[in-house]
């Protein structure tokens, strides 16, 4: 099954927890220098009383908005009343300075405190919460100011508040992704530990179970034998399945070369390109239990002296494995005889489960040639329901 793409919400809150405290105190340091400058003009000001008024709401809401965003998880609303606040207190300009000031110096409370709204609308919203909230501070500045003309692109406020929107909101989304990726990769890995001790607890019986029946059906013969191609064919899945999770990937895909080699183990030469085979997931594990189930037919009716060769190729549009073997071969039609006698183990695991899965399946044998089975899937084979 595909893993989502999208954030879950306790990796977002752990991935953005380290934004927000630099956030916090990039306010703080704001904060400081509102009141230094604030010393500095206030006799310039028409209003000074009332505009050390609006400092002091500047402090407050600060504190408040620096606090919440550390203490509590639910961000957006004090997200949204920042930027509602902060261009209620760029307007308060227009109340203690005259058009003349107000043209060639910074708004209350001035521009770099004014860039705290933006910070937190983009590691809240991302890139594009971070430009629009910049654009609305910039127009908000311009309007105060009486730039809404040529002179607003003479003045670097706005390139400033874009960058700084688009940069974090960037950094945010990228820290959030990086954490998700990073909570599915442990998940992954703790799922493979726990696959892996229920793979040594199943080989250590059911396998060992199955692989008896397997071999002493064939060897009392008859219609013993029809059980062992059932247990053999439910032996080779059973691998196929215990290795298949361990190459899994988080895109719902799986590399079909590495679970041929995990599920085949020892049992045959495995050579396949350097780089990924990659299918869907559930294609690729029955594609490797059909060429396991080869492999162990060649085993079981080739003797303790055969060589297993299999052979993964990316051909493109489609997928081969090949599975050849030095045995004893088997006449023709060997298989058509089987599948009428009832006896499906072969037909079943290795033709029936590539049919399954969109692919096909096709056999050359010969009496004291050897076998030679190939396993083609193309890439645009429906996903079975």
């Amino acid at each position: 099954m595909a893993r989502s793409t999208v954030p879950r919400a306790d990796a977002t809150g752990v991935a953005e927890a380290p934004l927000w405290r630099a956030a916090a105190a990039f306010r703080l340091v704001t904060v400081l220098y509102v009141v230094g400058f604030q010393l500095v003009v206030q006799d310039r000001y028409d209003a000074p009383r009332l505009s050390w008024l609006f400092v002091v709401v500047t402090v407050i809401w600060s504190g408040i908005a620096a606090v919440s965003t550390l203490t509590t998880p639910a961000r957006r609303p004090v997200v949204v009343a920042d930027q509602m606040m902060t261009p209620a207190l760029i307007c308060s300009t227009l109340l203690v300075a005259s058009p003349a000031w107000r043209q060639d110096h910074q708004v209350l409370p001035t521009t770099i405190w004014v860039a705290n709204a933006v910070i937190g609308a983009a590691v809240l919203g991302g890139p594009r919460a971070g430009l629009a909230s910049a654009a609305v501070m910039t127009a908000a500045i311009a309007v105060v100011r009486g730039t809404v003309d040529g002179e607003l692109w003479r003045d670097s406020t706005g390139p400033v508040l874009l960058s700084v929107g688009l940069a974090l909101g960037l950094a945010a989304r990228t820290a959030r992704l990086a954490r998700s990726r990073l909570d599915e990769a442990v998940a992954l890995a703790a799922a493979t530990a726990e696959r892996e001790r229920l793979a040594r607890e199943v080989h250590d019986g059911v396998l060992q179970v199955l692989a008896m029946v397997s071999r002493r059906g064939h060897e009392i013969g008859g219609a013993a034998a029809e059980l062992a191609d059932l247990a053999g064919s439910q032996e080779a899945a059973l691998r196929a399945l215990l290795s298949g999770s361990a190459t899994g990937r988080t895109d719902g895909t799986a590399d079909l070369a590495a679970l041929v080699r995990a599920a085949v183990g020892t049992r045959a030469v495995v050579s396949a390109p350097s780089e990924a085979v990659v299918l869907r997931a559930s294609a690729a594990s029955e594609l490797a239990a059909a060429t396991l189930a080869a492999v162990d037919n060649a085993h079981r009716h080739g003797g303790s002296d055969v060589h297993v060769f299999v052979l993964v190729e990316d051909l493109g549009d489609e997928v081969m494995v090949t599975v050849r073997d030095d045995g004893a071969g088997m006449a023709p039609g060997r298989l058509d005889e089987a599948r009428a006698e009832g006896r499906l183990g072969v037909s079943g695991s290795i033709v029936g489960r590539t049919a399954a899965i969109g692919g096909r399946a096709r056999v050359d044998s010969r009496p004291g040639e050897g076998t030679e089975w190939e396993l083609t899937l193309p890439r645009t084979a429906p996903t079975p329901r």
